[in-house]
């Protein structure tokens, strides 16, 4: 119970404080004249040329390591143990299987065989040959 307490608090306290931080921000207040109005429009025209570098250099510099950090982590710690998984457990059972049903898959075999071999003459006619057949 006393676990079960700690983390309802814990969650409380996560969600309750970020959002006291909105509260601090700088009140944003409308331009008063025309000319307040176009300054605050060419700053924002002059920052358009820098966001493609801006956003490729945020992405090699902070995302790309995170994501190489998350992909290294995953190989070792869960990919890991997925194919120790398959190998140990499901390999053998697919093993056991194959063998179980192998004969039974070499006798089909050899019934489509000699069915391809009685249906060969057939497919060796020539094209002029089937085409007589459909116009008659």
């Amino acid at each position: 119970m006393e676990l079960k307490n700690k983390i309802i608090f814990l969650l409380i306290v996560g969600l309750i404080l970020p959002s006291f931080s909105f509260v601090q921000g700088q009140a944003i207040t409308p331009p008063e004249n025309l000319d307040e109005l176009k300054q605050i429009g060419q700053r924002i025209l002059s920052a358009f040329p820098k966001i493609p570098e801006i956003l490729f250099k945020i992405w090699k510099e902070e995302v790309l390591p995170i994501w190489y950090k998350m992909y290294n982590w995953f190989i070792t710690n869960i990919w890991s143990k997925i194919e120790d998984w398959f190998r140990n457990k499901i390999l053998p059972l697919f093993k056991k299987e194959v063998e179980k049903r192998k004969p039974i898959i070499e006798e089909e075999f050899k019934q489509e065989k000699k069915e391809v071999e009685k249906e060969l003459p057939g497919v060796t006619k020539s094209f002029w040959e089937r085409f007589k057949e459909l116009i008659k």
